[in-house]
């Protein structure tokens, strides 16, 4: 994702910049195959992650960033767009992967190489994704969404 990584925030502005526009593009695909495409991202940001942090000398380099965008296309797995689902799937995902809510801490601690680096977003992007769908449940029109 280029020279994102070398931003303040490089994390949030990723999943601004490449997450979002993302989330827009797939809104109207079904979902298994929203998730083999979302599991492929996953998997080709393991690798890279892997292979960058070794050239790097780093472990999980702030100069890499498509964990983030992992994290967040988790987030989002059949969720409708709106601009309102978007900017909470924003927030929410981005909160759980500053806080390292467990076992996302753990993962990332003992998960090898790309595995935990990326490892820890996903778990922050699986719990944005049932704080999203409670919120979709209980207020759909909060993100607005119709009444279920």
């Amino acid at each position: 994702m280029g020279p994102l990584g070398f931003l303040p925030a490089s994390g949030t502005v990723t999943v601004g910049v490449v997450g979002l526009p993302l989330f827009w593009l797939t809104r109207d695909w079904p979902v298994p195959f929203y998730c083999a495409a979302a599991a492929a991202f996953i998997l080709a940001s393991v690798g890279l992650h892997q292979w960058g942090d070794r050239i790097l000398g780093e472990k999980d380099s702030r100069k890499l960033v498509w964990d983030e965008v992992a994290g967040f296309l988790v987030a989002v797995i059949a969720v409708p767009f709106t601009w309102q689902t978007a900017l909470a799937a924003l927030l929410i995902e981005r909160l759980f992967d500053v806080t390292k809510v467990q076992p996302a801490r753990w993962v990332e601690d003992h998960w090898p190489g790309g595995w935990g680096v990326v490892g820890d977003d996903i778990v922050a992007g699986l719990y944005a994704l049932m704080v999203l769908q409670g919120l979709i449940a209980v207020s759909p029109g909060l993100l607005g969404l119709p009444p279920g």
